[in-house]
């Protein structure tokens, strides 16, 4: 039975916001790939992506987790699909800014916005929870606890991460963390690559799953949930399967 070592259900951007944003980064989510950098690339540009690059261009909804035992892949696949069917497409802007010490497109300060994207993401952490195993000490541990604010810290403990409802913040992760004139630098590059590429609003229309097949390794898109139903599948479609060889 093939069972991915973590599942995370992400919103893995779209059109133009993609195309650029895999390019940043050097790999391709959907096949695992990683992308040729052009010759005159920055040569610091690697290290720079190097944390955003293992997971894959996205944004978290609910991030990655063990499956809880008694649990299957096939039912998770079969949860996910009935949540995306319950959603109604829209769309976000985004802006790039600098957040906790990394780069990353955020929704610009607008409440509505905000709002549609939080119940979203409330929805997807809530109905597929009962998925998810048990955070280990060692997992907690990971998240140092004490450098949390205490709000922070209660959803860690009940939800195995640190950054949900209340405390939850919408972001495309595009750099590790940086010093100040690293980030200085990346964000001058990114924002001269993209010039005027990235001026229109990127839709949302599905929700994804993404897998890591085996402990270190990069996460790959295993299939998209469309909110009208339909579904994609990447590179890491057979961890939805239980019965697949």
């Amino acid at each position: 039975m093939p069972l991915a070592y973590r599942y995370a259900v992400y919103l893995a951007p779209a059109g133009a916001w993609r195309e650029f944003g895999r390019a940043w980064l050097g790999r391709d989510e959907e096949s695992g790939q990683r992308l040729p950098r052009a010759r005159e690339e920055d040569p610091r540009l690697d290290a720079w992506t190097d944390a955003p690059r293992h997971y894959g261009l996205h944004a978290t909804l609910k991030p990655p987790f063990r499956l809880r035992p008694g649990t299957t892949a096939t039912g998770l696949d079969e949860a996910v699909r009935a949540l995306a069917r319950m959603q109604k497409p829209f769309h976000i802007a985004l802006t790039l800014r600098a957040l906790r010490g990394f780069l990353a497109w955020c929704l610009p300060d607008d409440a509505g916005t905000h709002a549609r994207v939080r119940a979203l993401a409330d929805r997807v952490v809530r109905d597929l929870d009962p998925y998810r195993a048990p955070s280990t000490p060692a997992e907690i541990a990971r998240r140092r606890p004490e450098q949390l604010t205490l709000p922070q810290q209660r959803m860690l403990a009940e939800w195995g991460y640190p950054y949900v409802f209340d405390t939850y913040t919408f972001h495309i992760t595009l750099t590790g963390n940086l010093g100040a004139t690293e980030l200085d630098h990346a964000e001058e590059l990114l924002r001269a690559r993209a010039g005027r590429a990235l001026d229109g609003a990127m839709p949302v229309e599905a929700i994804t799953v993404y897998v890591q097949p085996r402990p270190d390794d990069p996460f790959i898109v295993a299939r998209h949930y469309g909110f009208d139903g339909t579904v994609r599948d990447a590179a890491g479609a057979r961890y939805m399967d239980d019965d697949a060889p």
